[in-house]
């Protein structure tokens, strides 16, 4: 039988001096405030003591051991002693105001210095009362928990931090603490415990000789019966609340934290569908979940998500975290393997995989999303349809400064875009150039023949050139990228661009080029080519030499279209991406008849078309834009390609999504278009502009939407922008409100028949952001039929 448990109740005395003080009626009103704090102190004890025997008695029972009754009974009166105590000094500050009211004015005013620092605060600046205000607003909603700040370094983060800071000084809120910790690049936990001790008043001798899991629990069980505020400034990297002993701030403590970084995070809608993805390549591997969600919780696009998908697939040593947290603990497993034979078996399951220019892509917007998120890039306006960052002058000045050496090989990279040069500036020693930029000048002639051996990188676009000598590019064997872009009256390029053995990027659009140049088949490592714009191009004959080219983009490019030049393209083995734009039925027959021209194509414009319709292959996967323009084409439809006449027939009941790249879609003064149907399986459509379209009357045609089959597709939902400009027929959009869980722009301007709208009360509404309906005609909007009558309040309204 189980030995029966017992205590040594030696705390009885702390029992009766408090049941000594409750049971008195009047006491030593003179020693009041002394006596309550006394009575506290033993509560807590007597607590402690409580917690000690209560986790002796467990371990006891997990041994078969049993409670006696006289144990049970003590620990009731306990309770009972703990909630009699509760409520008395619940009530102590009304008994100390009626005894003491000058006394507790002054501890309250001392108690006030004590809790919430002032900080000195930086003069303000233009700006920085509405950003404060903003701030507070939203800090103090009663769902916010965690707010941070985020910017580059200079930009005014702690000056912010410290004005909110002061506030509470001015207004407290409520709130016990209000605590200021600096954490800075190097992230050091048991400091910023330090500094959290010292402000709540648990420093001191015994608190410095605590291990940090220690501190870690003493901090936690006082933070959790206060509610505070925790300012966090200048974090690099995560902190972990929890490793520090900061209770989590939520609805149920009330309690905030605030901080500020140079990183920055959001999310697409389309990412949680890939982030499952991402956790199915994990396998459930609790490590492998554990840090790959880490790395991923900043990552805010697509790309980003789709380039993880793709390293973890084909590549996953490269993927964060991979190699020093995930690895050496599997390979520990790998090493206890049995016999060498089994170890082979493993290794020799691995299966090579091949990188593509779409991985290539996701890639770069990993990388370019890495340096938004740390402030070293900013997200620009969209400039013709393309999304844009920037880069600040100073931190432009540091990636220079870095880049040169710190500033010791000033020559590596020559930087001079839009200073009005007249000439290539002089340079002490050609050799050392490894990279030059003269972008946006005025420089008309590039003469000589500079010994260039180490430059691998040069752009001249956007300027004035005119001639560039036929030796000009002999001594440049290291070159891969060159960028002429953008100079109008650049009528040819020399055929001594053959001696740019390793070039692999050429950039001509927007030239006034008439013929390639001979020597442009020499360059067999080239993989991308820009002639996009080029209207006096006269031919692309002999283009099938550059057998590596992944990339071509012809889109208003001036040659003529043949059955010649489209089997010159599909000889392309490596082409992945193409652009071009057609202008008549027979060259858009050449195009859509090439199964493997059609799957390559990312931008398509057609242009001055007359035909009595067409039907768009649904292998154009690929396709991102699509533009119609001057157009006579009564309908649009989906096709498929006939293997044996090579010839598109429509299809009539698609029953799942096609065109999942179609994000882009401009359709601009087409007569005879009636509908726009096939819209609706475009699921990852983004922008849609229809314009000067006088026969348009459905966006969806509600009739030949359900000739489709029950598919489940939600249209547009993931339509960020949407423009209606001069459709007088317009009559429907959608017969039903569709919930445009992203859409930010809907305008509407001269379609005076659009009488009712796809949209109810909960259409576009996004976190905090709301849709709001673009009109110009009083008239129009006062004619519209509303769903109901918390429709038209919500869009009025706004």
């Amino acid at each position: 039988m189980g030995n029966l448990i017992t205590c040594s109740i030696s705390c009885d005395e702390w029992m009766d001096k408090i049941s000594q003080w409750l049971d008195k009626k009047v006491g030593y009103i003179h020693d009041l405030e002394k006596n309550l704090a006394t009575l506290e102190n033993s509560m807590v004890k007597l607590k402690a003591k409580r917690n000690d025997l209560l986790r002796k008695a467990t371990r006891e029972e997990d041994k078969g051991g049993q409670r006696l009754e006289e144990f049970q009974v003590w620990l009731k009166k306990v309770e009972s002693l703990d909630q009699k105590v509760d409520a008395l000094l619940d009530a102590r500050d009304v008994q100390l105001q009626r005894v003491f009211q000058n006394v507790t004015d002054q501890v309250v005013n001392k108690a006030d210095t004590a809790v919430i620092e002032e900080i000195q605060v930086p003069r303000i600046i233009v700006g920085q009362e509405a950003m404060l205000d903003k701030a507070w607003k939203h800090l103090m909603k009663d769902g916010v928990g965690i707010m941070g700040m985020y910017g580059m370094g200079g930009v005014g983060k702690t000056t912010l931090l410290m004005q909110i800071n002061n506030k509470f000084s001015e207004e407290r809120c409520g709130f016990d603490f209000v605590i200021w910790v600096v954490v800075s690049k190097e992230l050091h936990v048991e400091k910023i415990q330090d500094e959290i001790a010292q402000k709540v008043g648990l420093d001191g001798e015994k608190w410095e000789k605590k291990k940090k899991s220690q501190k870690t629990i003493d901090l936690y069980n006082f933070l959790k019966k206060k509610r505070f505020v925790l300012f966090l400034d200048d974090i690099w990297e995560k902190v972990d609340l929890t490793e520090i002993g900061v209770p989590f701030p939520g609805p149920e403590n009330r309690c905030k934290v605030v901080f500020t970084t140079r990183k920055q995070g959001d999310s697409d809608p389309e990412i949680p569908k890939l982030a499952k993805d991402v956790a199915r390549k994990c396998g459930g591997l609790p490590l492998a979940l554990n840090v790959i969600g880490e790395t991923m919780s900043c990552k805010k696009t697509v790309e980003e998500w789709r380039h993880a998908i793709n390293v973890l697939t084909s590549y996953a040593t490269e993927f964060s975290g991979m190699e020093d947290k995930i690895l050496p603990l599997l390979k520990y497993s790998y090493d206890n393997l049995k016999g060498e034979d089994v170890k082979s078996c493993l290794l020799r399951s691995i299966i090579d995989g091949s990188e593509g220019i779409e991985r290539a892509r996701y890639k770069g917007y990993e990388i370019i999303g890495d340096l938004v998120r740390a402030s070293l890039l900013m997200e620009d306006a969209e400039q013709y349809g393309t999304e844009c960052v920037r880069m600040h002058d100073v931190v432009r000045e540091m990636a220079l400064w870095i880049a040169s050496e710190l500033g010791r090989e000033k020559e590596a990279f020559i930087v001079h875009a839009g200073v009005g040069l007249n000439k290539i500036p002089k340079v002490k020693n050609w050799n050392s150039v490894r990279r030059m930029s003269l972008m946006k000048n005025k420089i008309r002639n590039l003469a000589g023949s500079p010994e260039c051996l180490e430059l691998t990188a040069f752009l001249m676009q956007r300027g004035e050139l005119v001639n560039i000598s036929s030796k000009f590019f002999k001594s440049m064997p290291k070159l891969q990228v060159l960028d002429l872009s953008f100079n109008e009256h650049l009528t040819k390029v020399p055929d001594g661009v053959s001696d740019l053995v390793s070039l692999k990027y050429l950039n001509l659009s927007d030239t006034g080029i008439r013929h390639l140049p001979k020597g442009l088949q020499e360059l067999k490592k080239l993989i991308h080519l820009n002639l996009e714009h080029t209207l006096q191009l006269s031919s692309i004959a002999g283009i099938s030499n550059l057998h590596n080219l992944m990339i071509l983009k012809l889109a208003g490019s001036g040659f003529s279209w043949d059955r010649g030049i489209v089997e010159e393209l599909e000889t392309l083995e490596h082409l992945e991406i193409l652009t071009l734009e057609i202008h008549c039925p027979p060259h858009l027959e050449l195009f859509f008849s090439s199964l493997r021209l059609t799957s390559c194509t990312r931008f398509l414009e057609i242009l001055k078309l007359e035909s009595t319709g067409i039907a768009i292959p649904v292998t154009m996967n690929k396709l991102r834009y699509f533009i119609i323009t001057n157009c006579t084409i009564p309908e649009i439809k989906m096709g498929s390609i006939c293997n044996k006449s090579n010839m598109v027939s429509p299809i009539h009941n698609p029953s799942e999504p096609c065109f999942l790249s179609l994000s882009k879609v401009y359709i601009n003064k087409c007569r005879g278009l009636r509908e726009l149907t096939l819209l609706m399986f475009a699921s990852n459509l983004k922008e849609l502009e229809v314009r000067y379209s006088d026969q348009l009357e459905d966006i969806i045609n509600k009739e030949k939407a359900c000739e489709v089959e029950e598919s489940g597709i939600v249209p547009f939902a993931k339509l960020v922008s949407l423009y209606l400009r001069s459709l007088p027929k317009l009559k429907n959009i959608y017969w039903n409100p569709l919930r445009f869980p992203c859409l930010k722009i809907f305008n509407v301007i001269e379609c005076p028949n659009l009488k009712k709208l796809p949209l109810d009360s909960q259409s576009g509404i996004h976190g905090e952001n709301r849709l709001v309906l673009g009109y110009r005609e009083e008239s129009w909007i006062e004619g519209v039929e509303w769903e109901d009558e918390a429709t038209k309040t919500r869009f009025l309204s706004s």
